[in-house]
């Protein structure tokens, strides 16, 4: 999880919720009964495992029977040793007694919870990068040590391999393009990470990797899922039966959701966004920038996805005066730089969640040749009388400043283009007069226009009104 680019912005449950749900999650709750059963009497051996003969003691305590019981209760054991549930007193002895971040389990606060969560998730994410039992037992050599090549297990690509996966599904999960809340079919998380980029059809190479990784992904989500990082449902056994075998019954093998499915929870959310933030990825949640200054949060929300950035701003005015708010959004929206546009449409955008005690900022600013444009567009919106009417130049200059945001914004988008197809029709000699337009984006938005008009006459005008606009400014 090195990557340093920009995730979109994720929306957190509370806290306190998050900390219900980590006191809730099978694994911690069976660590937890665990440690508080520890006694005298408990005995662990040189790793801090608990001997064989109190397995079933333990597995009883947590209430388990029948094939693989003991195996739960020393998954519970484990973390709630890695953890510091249980700390080891004496190691010749093997004697163990309660750990101290036990009582944040019932007296901390939620975040001392989340955090002994967190030290369960990565104990749970560990064991899932390592090969079934079975595999290690067999390339174990004469003298005890596994033999790694002769599973062609790589540690670190394994580990490297669960965390893209990981990282795929919480980018999914948080894009507002992607499923959200819905969960995401095991075989396109696969192919997310074997598929490269831009592959028409995949080879048989390639579809057979996706299919050893799915069943790979179906093993470890099954040890992700106890931990409450996600909500899984395994791949369907009947798919799995050998060609020369006989199926129980008939099998529907267009039914994507036979082949595993799989959602971050709201706890794995958090989760992730935490290693993302330790491996010192950006990876933002709305409410970040509650706290902070105008300035912050216009730069901050600018490359957020819609919807994010009204939520991180509707929280950023809940903690504020209208009329104090209005006067900083403004004066953080002034400036001449490449990041201005998109900040004063982001301005524009909170100031149409503010109510009409904002008015005198706006009147403020009305001779203001950068914002002078915006204030009339919000007043009339309002309803607000005396608004002056603007004149062609401050008209042409809020044009050109708005075409630039929504280049920052979205690119070359449909929407866009239409917004260039409108303007180039609705004002006759546009371009003849906009190449005079003295702002900084001026060229680079004559050329966006012709690039995006599909009229090749108007296009050509557009390009040639870039030229002159550059060499006004001379460059």
């Amino acid at each position: 999880m090195s990557d340093s680019s920009p995730l979109p912005p994720v929306r957190l449950h509370s806290e306190a919720e998050l900390a219900r749900d980590a006191l809730a999650a099978p694994l911690l709750s069976r660590a937890a009964r665990l440690a508080r059963w520890a006694g005298p009497d408990t005995r662990v051996g040189a790793g801090g495992e608990l001997v064989e003969e109190q397995l079933p003691q333990a597995a009883l305590e947590l209430g388990l029977s029948g094939d693989g019981a003991a195996a739960f209760a020393s998954e519970a054991w484990r973390v709630a040793v890695d953890t510091g549930l249980v700390e080891i007193v004496d190691e010749e002895e093997g004697t163990v007694a309660a750990g101290e971040e036990l009582s944040f389990l019932t007296s901390g606060g939620p975040r001392d919870v989340l955090g002994v969560w967190l030290g369960a998730l990565e104990t749970v994410l560990a064991d899932a990068s390592v090969p079934d039992l079975d595999d290690l037992v067999g390339a174990m050599g004469e003298g005890g040590e596994v033999d790694l090549s002769s599973l062609e297990w790589d540690p670190e690509a394994d580990a490297e391999f669960l965390d893209g996966v990981l990282r795929n599904l919480y980018l999914l999960t948080v894009g507002e393009s992607g499923p959200a809340d819905e969960p995401v079919p095991l075989p396109a998380l696969a192919a997310s990470m074997i598929v490269p980029d831009g592959m028409g059809e995949p080879t048989n190479d390639v579809l057979e990797q996706v299919s050893d990784a799915m069943m790979r992904l179906d093993d470890q989500f099954r040890l992700l899922e106890p931990v409450g990082l996600v909500d899984f449902q395994p791949v369907d056994e009947a798919l799995m039966v050998d060609a020369d075998e006989e199926p129980a019954a008939a099998v529907d093998d267009t039914d994507v959701s036979r082949y595993g499915m799989v959602r971050l929870t709201p706890l794995g959310l958090y989760g992730i966004r935490a290693r993302l933030l330790e491996a010192g990825m950006s990876a933002p949640a709305v409410g970040d920038l509650v706290d902070k200054g105008a300035d912050a949060l216009l730069d901050g929300t600018a490359a957020f996805p819609p919807a994010a950035a009204q939520a991180e701003t509707e929280q950023w005015l809940a903690r504020r005066e209208p009329l104090p708010a209005a006067r900083e959004l403004l004066a953080a929206a002034r400036g001449g730089d490449a990041g201005a546009p998109l900040r004063r449409l982001r301005c524009q955008q909170a100031l149409s969640l503010v109510g009409m005690e904002a008015e005198p900022a706006l009147r403020e600013v009305l001779d203001d040749p950068e914002l002078g444009g915006l204030a009339r567009v919000w007043l009339s919106e309002h309803g607000a009388t005396d608004v002056p009417a603007p004149s062609a130049a401050m008209i042409f200059w809020l044009t050109i400043d708005t075409v630039a945001a929504q280049l920052a914004a979205e690119g070359n988008s449909t929407e866009l283009q239409a917004l260039v197809e409108g303007l180039a029709q609705q004002h006759s000699g546009f371009f003849a007069t906009a190449w005079r337009v003295d702002h900084p984006a001026t060229p680079d938005v004559l050329e966006a226009m012709g690039r995006l008009h599909p009229d090749k006459k108007v296009a050509k005008e557009a390009r040639k009104a870039a030229f002159k606009a550059r060499s006004q400014q001379g460059g």
